[in-house]
């Protein structure tokens, strides 16, 4: 495999994070049951005759139990990222989920803080491709990073 495969089934691991976090909250699932769909039928499945990238398992499951394992501190540190009048309960789930699974990267200290914010950027681009969506994830993000790695920037 080329790193440049690597890259790609890493970040889709991060768009995968995003979708299980979501799915787990919308329908109240575990998340062994998320784990399990994702990896065994989500990774590399074909909808309208388009191939998804199969995702990189180990990395999706490091993010997903991070931010169910963290969930309270990442959620804290997003709300003060956010204006004062629009806590995380408040904002979209997708986005919600989005913040989740960056602050559980960000959290595990092995990405470089601006590979977080690019990547995660990227995947409110592919939710919301219209929208002002990707430029918000971007501050927040990176008043996210600062807080969680003041030292790695």
């Amino acid at each position: 495999m080329t790193q440049n495969e690597k890259r790609q089934r890493k970040s889709a691991s991060r768009l995968y994070a995003v979708q299980a976090l979501f799915q787990m909250e919308a329908r109240g699932q575990t998340i062994e049951a998320v784990a399990h769909e994702f990896t065994e039928y989500r990774f590399g499945a074909v909808y309208d005759d388009a191939e998804m990238v199969d995702g990189e398992p180990k990395h999706f499951l490091a993010l997903l139990s991070e931010a169910v394992e963290r969930q309270g501190r990442i959620d804290q540190m997003t709300d003060r990222a956010l204006v004062a009048k629009w806590p995380i309960d408040r904002i979209d789930p997708v986005l919600r989920a989005l913040f989740r699974a960056a602050g559980a990267e960000m959290v595990l200290a092995q990405t470089p803080p601006k590979v977080v914010i690019s990547e995660f950027v990227d995947v409110a681009k592919a939710f919301f491709p219209d929208g002002k969506e990707p430029k918000f994830v971007n501050a927040v993000l990176d008043h996210m990073a600062h807080e969680a790695a003041p030292d790695r920037f």
